[in-house]
Parts: C-alpha cells; sequence; structure tokens
C-alpha cells in the first residue's frame, strides 16, 4: 500500500499524485482520462476504458464433447465477456449445434457471426438492464415451487408432473448464470455497481444466495427423477415426506425474505427465525428416516432416503441464505474503524 499527502491548489481544488508504478502498468499518462466511482467512505480511482466491449477469444479445437463445449462457452460469458469468438481450422456441425444449444440457455447472448472457421457470440444486454434484485426474486419462486411440485409428484404417482419439474431446472440455470455473470463483472469494473444500482457488496450477498437457490432447484430436480423411478405412490410414508418438505421449504423462505428486507433490523431478526428452525428440520429428518426404514421394499427405502436427504440439505441451504442476510443487514464499517 502507498500513501499520498492531499494538497490544496488554487485555494479551492484537491489534488493528490498517482503511484508512478501504477500509471506506467495501466498505460495511464499526461493527458490520460481517469474514472472516480465513490462508494460511501471510499473513492476508487480506474482508467477510462476506451472500448464499449470486452472481447474474448477461445479456441475450441478437440471440445467435441457436449459439457465440453457448453461448459466453454458458459466460463466465457459468466466471466463477462461482452463478444466471445470461438475458433477452429474447422468448425464441426456437431459443434454447432452445442454451441447452439449453450447459448439458448443463456440471458442475452445470442450467435451473431458464423463462418467455416469462427463463431461470435454476443451479449446483447448491458448492466443498466439486469437486475440482479429480478433474478434472485425469480430463482426463489421457480426453484421453491419445483421442490415442493417434486414431493408432490413422488406422493401422488404424478410422472408428468415429475418432468415438468426437471425441465424446469434450465430456467433456474439461466438466471444463476446470469447473477454471476452479473456478480464477476461488478468486480472487475466499479461503474457496472452504479448501473445495477447496488452496492458490490450487497450484489456478492444476493450471487451467494442465488448460488443456494440453484442448489435447491436442482435437488428438486434429484427427487423428480427419484419419483420417475418409484413406481406407484407413497402413501404409506406421504404424510410424514409433504410435512418434511413444509418445514424444510420454510427455512429458504424466511431466509430470502430477510435478505430481501431493507431495515436492518427487521431483516436481522428473519434470519435468526430462520437459522432457528434448522434443528426441527433435523429431528423431523430423523423422525421420517425411521419410518422408511420399516419399508418392506429395501429399494424403495433407499431411493426416499436421498428424497429426505435432499428436504434436509434444503433446509441448509435455507440457512446459508440467511447468513447471507445476516451479513447484508450489518453495519458497514467506517473509514475510522478500520
Amino acid at each position: 500500500m502507498e500513501t499520498r499527502k492531499v494538497q490544496v491548489t488554487g485555494g479551492s481544488t484537491y489534488t493528490v499524485s498517482l503511484p508512478k508504478d501504477w500509471a506506467t502498468e495501466n498505460d495511464v499518462s499526461a493527458g490520460s482520462v481517469v474514472e472516480f466511482h465513490s462508494e460511501e467512505d471510499l473513492l476508487l480511482l480506474s482508467p477510462r476504458d476506451e472500448t464499449e466491449r470486452v472481447e474474448g477469444t477461445l479456441d475450441i479445437t478437440g471440445l467435441t464433447e457436449d459439457h465440453e463445449l457448453t461448459r466453454a462457452v458458459m466460463t466465457m460469458y459468466v466471466s463477462g465477456f461482452d463478444i466471445i469468438q470461438l475458433e477452429a481450422e474447422r468448425i464441426t456441425a456437431a459443434q454447432r449445434r452445442i454451441i447452439r444449444d449453450a447459448t439458448q440457455g443463456l440471458v442475452g447472448l445470442e450467435v451473431i457471426e458464423e463462418t467455416t472457421d469462427r463463431v461470435v457470440l454476443q451479449d446483447l444486454l448491458d448492466s443498466s438492464e439486469l437486475s440482479v434484485h429480478n433474478a434472485i426474486t425469480r430463482m426463489r419462486l421457480v426453484s421453491l415451487t419445483m421442490l415442493r411440485d417434486a414431493v408432490d409428484a413422488l406422493v401422488e404417482d404424478d410422472d408428468d408432473l415429475a418432468h415438468d419439474v426437471v425441465e424446469r431446472d434450465d430456467d433456474v440455470d439461466r438466471l444463476w448464470y446470469m447473477v454471476s455473470r452479473v456478480f464477476r463483472t461488478v468486480l472487475r469494473n466499479p461503474t457496472s455497481a452504479n448501473d445495477i444500482g447496488f452496492p458490490r457488496e450487497t450484489v456478492f450477498d444476493y450471487q451467494s444466495a442465488a448460488r443456494q437457490l440453484e442448489r435447491i432447484a436442482d435437488h428438486a430436480s434429484k427427487i423428480a427423477d427419484l419419483a420417475l423411478e418409484i413406481e406407484g405412490s407413497s402413501d404409506d410414508v406421504a404424510d410424514e415426506l409433504l410435512a418434511m418438505r413444509d418445514l424444510a421449504l420454510e427455512v429458504p423462505e424466511v431466509a430470502m425474505d430477510a435478505l430481501l428486507e431493507d431495515d436492518p433490523e427487521t431483516a436481522t431478526s428473519m434470519a435468526n427465525e430462520a437459522r432457528g428452525m434448522v434443528p426441527a428440520v433435523d429431528e423431523k429428518t430423523r423422525s421420517v428416516d425411521n419410518a422408511i426404514r420399516r419399508l418392506d421394499d429395501p429399494q424403495r427405502a433407499q431411493r426416499l432416503g436421498l428424497v429426505v436427504d435432499s428436504l434436509n440439505r434444503t433446509a441448509d441451504y435455507g440457512a446459508n441464505i440467511a447468513e447471507s442476510a445476516l451479513q447484508k443487514a450489518a453495519p458497514r464499517p467506517s473509514a475510522t474503524q478500520r
């Protein structure tokens, strides 16, 4: 860390010199324009970015498996590139299909150019058009509804509902990647935080909560898959599973209310309430596990045990959201406290 003494010139203008090493590394010289970003008691300085779009190029030669190429596209997107150029000596038809499928799963990303050796993707949205608040609110609605419907599909032997739950997981993933992209963009460029309208710390808390909601959706999809494998309804343990589901869902519900609450005192109270619900879920988990062990079919009991584990994890993820809510509601240290 370097320090500089603030001086006054002309009687009213405060001036401070820039570290030479930093200026050289960032191509700042006489006549360069720099940007100042105010965050409460902090003043951040950055060179002005003369390029409107951040471009990235990736060689996809050899990436022929669906998961490899899909992951590559998603990584470039989440990393914050506005224009993504995918290149190879020759891009195959199979690779083009994978790229198009991956693009459709990402908010704002479109294919804008295709040639024999290149596919260019561009994010058509800017930071000011992306609402992290709306994204996690939507993730909350979809993921928690998925879990509720997944257990209903299990106890009612409703295969159509189970398939619908699995399909909805793509919607949650799409929002999760968008939130992650915004988060990384805000870390890299303070101006983006101003465009989005939230402090960077709040964006971090929202991103942390979004991760937990994405995991809840994954477990809802897992329960739906198990519902498709288990034949017949689960009347013998239906009441126990439904009661545990309702207990488990209440934790992330209250925790999300706390995270989105503007009043710090109210948010803290709700977050602690959510955390206090977890022991009851753990106790219910033991009770349902005991009931499942008494079933005559060991294979069915094993699968239902996985359902119980997913419900228990849902409560744990809700507790993690409550921790993020507590951090968001906590007082921010001032410069004199550092």
